[in-house]
């Protein structure tokens, strides 16, 4: 035989009456549910287009035509006259407005620097690669970064770079084979 369970009650003490717990219940099934809403589509306009006839959808077709064509006329001219309103800032000194996507810039930081662009000239022919030259002059001896990079140069190494002590460094680094660090920025060959 099955038994039969008995349901919890609890008493309210001032009624009188018994009052049933749904924590059980609840721990079965989960929280309650909410019932969403059903919501209907609000037409647009008076009608609807699909309750239409052919002849009132094609009068409605030229009228959206024409319209078109008036509202693209109408930006020409706006672009039109934008275009005249930037040509004459720009005699008048004013900067041209940037175009197109871009993060724009927090406030309150510098303006970027003009940039001069690639330098043009010839690359340095040097009668040995940039390792041979370090290891020549650190042959025999313990030198910093810039010590090395200027004596470098003293002895006939040329470049053009703007950054040639990073360049430097970079070679003292990329090479352990051939350099050896001693301290904290001291390098000599090997």
């Amino acid at each position: 035989m099955a038994t039969k369970k008995k349901k919890r009650t609890t008493k309210k003490k001032k009624t009188g009456r018994r009052k049933k717990t749904t924590a059980k219940r609840t721990a079965k099934r989960g929280p309650a549910r909410k019932k969403k809403k059903k919501t209907t589509r609000k037409k647009r306009g008076t009608r609807a287009l699909s309750s239409l006839s052919t002849s009132e959808l094609q009068a409605e077709l030229e009228r959206r035509e024409a319209q078109r064509g008036e509202l693209e006329r109408e930006r020409d001219a706006l672009l039109a006259q934008v275009a005249s309103i930037e040509d004459e800032l720009n005699t008048l000194g004013g900067t041209p407005r940037r175009r197109g996507p871009g993060r724009p810039r927090k406030v309150g930081t510098a303006p970027r620097a003009v940039s001069r662009g690639r330098r043009r000239g010839r690359r340095a022919r040097n009668s040995m690669n940039l390792v041979e030259a370090l290891k020549k002059t650190l042959a025999g001896r313990t030198m910093s970064v810039t010590d090395v990079t200027e004596q470098v140069q003293k002895e006939g190494y040329q470049t053009t770079s703007a950054n040639f002590r990073t360049i430097v460094n970079q070679a003292l680094l990329s090479n352990p084979g051939d350099f050896k660090k001693v301290s904290r920025g001291q390098y000599t060959a090997k």
